[in-house]
């Protein structure tokens, strides 16, 4: 993995924002040094994750560093490559490059950079056994991964391909004959005088993978990917229970209408990935702006556009691990195409957007639809689909992985402008050359901060697919260039314009979002008010100038009771939408159908913890720990405060990315 130089405590400050950091004090029973006894389960969350870095001889509270040392550096140092090569640890994945000393402050530090670990060598676990003892990071812990995902890591690691499996029971009668027969000729037409053309249905089905027969056993049988190709829902769901397939074009505005159009199974069709991914891609290239090209003086409609959505389209079925519990989900927008398919990723995220190293989980189902021409050579997906969207400048594909509340990988195509040209024009005239001395990938960063409110660390990462050093530095620079400030610390740090005043409990711009966009229990805060009056030094004026901001009839009472009224009323609305799952068995009621509930709860408003709570009638901490903190995660809800994530007051709202599930 890339190194990241630390030779200042503002350099660990750094590290800790870009990237993946655990610091554990390495002191020992004697004060001069010894590994600390949970550094290993840091080791195995970073390896099952993807990577990050461990600092022996480094404290810190509540972020804050400082620097305590290791005296005895190399005895550490031998120690943590002896228990790496012992059976403490399932796989030694450190180098000499990867332990080293440095020194801050006069002091020496243990370095340990953990590498994301390859698909066949995941789980790592310790102490012998993988169940119970496999971890993986979140929200900057380590945790337990559950049996169900280590028992789906042990099965990557061993199986090359998941789809070659030769199901017992199954036959040919399980092959809806009507999809094979349009597959055929779709070849047919691409190869007119293969000799293919002449085989029965079972002797071409298994020339293309989709039978197979077993020579050491002489097990013989339809294979898993026959049956995904070319099956019917029904018998499918059999083998997969959790298969399902589900296509939607959706308004700008989906708090209108959920939907305008959809393919999904439902007994009109055959449910296959075949006759799924004709349906969706006409959909897909229906209406699709693009100017056509010109070959020979012949138009070309097959842009690189169209080559792109095909691509991502063929990328999400032959990626997904059908076993796992999310569906293939594709979605149509007018400026957005959004893919999802169960399973993270089998490489690293920029491995995949550099191409060149496959690894695809289904690999008959690649085969199969690269013999029609729907899909590139392996490995090159990904860089297909960057080219096509480069090719009209638009903003780059954005290429995923969550686990949350499943494993799921999302590539997000959006047809914006990448540089909009008012945002430029604006850059260029508030900062000339130290604007366009800029390099193209410094400049790209300033004009997507400019062009929101603001932007996390993290969120750069995803949106531009570059390294998180690669950003760390370039954001350094925006800044001492004063093109760009910062508030918050750590991972709560976002960036923003200079003149742009993010939003906290304390001051102006979080007074007027809690007054003017704030839902709360109109009775529970009159009860608050009866109980407790604050003391005049409490109370906080507004300067002369900031109330000049403010529109006239916003500085009177007048105003304060209007909006009192206006959050009775809506909190009444908000009273009927929550009141299936307050009403509801908790035993009965689906997570999903309480995401949902509280994504339209948080539409077009902010809501703090204890109103949901209230509205839910759900423990606060719980539905923090397993609903508002994934929903943040995936970018689904947004933090009223997002410098001060654990501010009581803190409060939530539905994200324009929200509208898309």
């Amino acid at each position: 993995m890339e190194l990241f130089d630390i030779t200042t405590l503002e350099d660990i400050s750094l590290l800790k924002e870009s990237s993946e950091l655990e610091c554990k004090l390495a002191g020992g029973r004697d004060g001069k040094g010894a590994v600390p006894k949970d550094m290993w389960e840091s080791y195995s969350a970073f390896a099952n994750t993807d990577g990050g870095t461990i600092l022996l001889g480094v404290r810190e509270s509540k972020g804050n560093f400082s620097i305590e040392g290791i005296q005895n550096i190399e005895k550490v140092k031998a120690e943590v490559f002896n228990t790496a090569n012992s059976n403490k640890v399932s796989t030694d994945l450190l180098s000499n490059q990867d332990v080293y000393a440095v020194d801050v402050d006069g002091k020496e530090i243990l370095v340990i950079q953990v590498r994301r670990a390859k698909r066949e060598e995941r789980p790592i676990f310790l102490n012998h056994t993988p169940l119970g003892n496999s971890y993986f990071r979140k929200n900057e812990s380590d945790q337990k991964l559950s049996d169900e995902q280590v028992k789906r890591m042990l099965a990557e690691q061993v199986n090359e391909s998941r789809d070659s499996e030769i199901l017992e029971h199954y036959s040919m009668d399980d092959i809806e004959l009507d999809s094979l027969k349009v597959y055929r000729q779709t070849y047919a037409n691409l190869n007119p005088n293969h000799s293919w053309n002449e085989l029965s249905e079972q002797a071409f089905l298994q020339r293309i993978g989709g039978w197979r027969k077993d020579r050491d056993t002489g097990k013989e049988g339809l294979t898993l990917a026959g049956l995904l190709m070319f099956g019917n829902d029904g018998v499918i769901q059999e083998k997969l229970p959790n298969y399902m397939l589900d296509y939607q074009e959706q308004p700008a505005d989906t708090t209108e209408q959920r939907w305008i159009d959809r393919i999904a199974p439902d007994g009109t069709w055959s449910g296959n990935l075949y006759d799924f991914s004709r349906k969706v891609y006409r959909k897909l290239i229906e209406d699709l702006k693009v100017p056509f090209s010109l070959k020979d003086g012949l138009r070309q409609d097959d842009t690189p556009v169209h080559k792109a959505l095909r691509e991502a389209l063929a990328n999400v079925l032959v990626h997904a691990d059908y076993t796992d519990r999310a569906s293939i989900k594709v979605i149509k927008k007018q400026d957005l195409f959004y893919f999802r398919n169960p399973g993270l990723m089998r490489v690293p995220l920029d491995v995949a957007f550099q191409g060149g190293e496959p690894d695809c989980r289904n690999r008959n189902l690649a085969k199969m639809f690269r013999f029609i021409k729907f899909g590139e050579q392996a490995g090159s997906g990904i860089p297909n689909i960057v080219s096509g969207w480069n090719s009209q400048h638009w903003q780059a594909p954005i290429l995923m992985e969550k686990n949350i509340p499943n494993d799921q990988t999302v590539l997000e195509l959006r047809m914006v402008d990448l540089y909009p040209k008012e945002i430029r024009e604006k850059l260029i005239s508030s900062y000339g050359s130290k604007f366009s001395h800029l390099t193209e990938f410094e400049r790209s960063i300033a004009i997507i901060i400019y062009s929101v409110a603001y932007k996390s660390h993290q969120q750069l990462v995803t949106q531009t697919g570059a390294h998180t050093r690669d950003i760390t530095l370039a954001l350094v620079k925006l800044e001492k260039a004063q093109i760009i400030s910062s508030s918050g610390e750590h991972k709560s740090k976002v960036y923003h314009q200079p003149d742009i005043s993010v939003p906290t409990p304390d001051n102006v711009a979080g007074k007027l979002l809690a007054d003017f966009l704030f839902v709360s229990n109109p009775q529970a805060a009159n009860d608050e008010l009866q109980k407790q009056e604050l003391k005049p030094e409490q109370k906080q004026e507004l300067k002369p100038e900031q109330k000049q901001e403010l529109k006239p009839e916003q500085n009177g009472r007048t105003s304060v009771e209007g909006v009192d009224e206006k959050n009775r009323i809506l909190w009444q609305q908000l009273e009927v939408i929550a009141k299936p799952i307050k009403e509801g068995s908790k035993r009965t009621t689906t997570k999903s159908t309480v995401r949902e509930t509280i994504l339209k709860l948080c539409t077009d408003r902010y809501i703090n913890l204890a109103s949901l709570s209230q509205l839910l009638d759900r423990e606060p901490n719980a539905l923090r720990r397993n609903y508002l903190n994934p929903l943040v995660a995936e970018e689904l809800l947004s933090l009223a405060f997002p410098t001060t994530r654990n501010h009581p007051q803190q409060a939530y709202t539905k994200t324009p990315k929200g509208n898309e599930k």
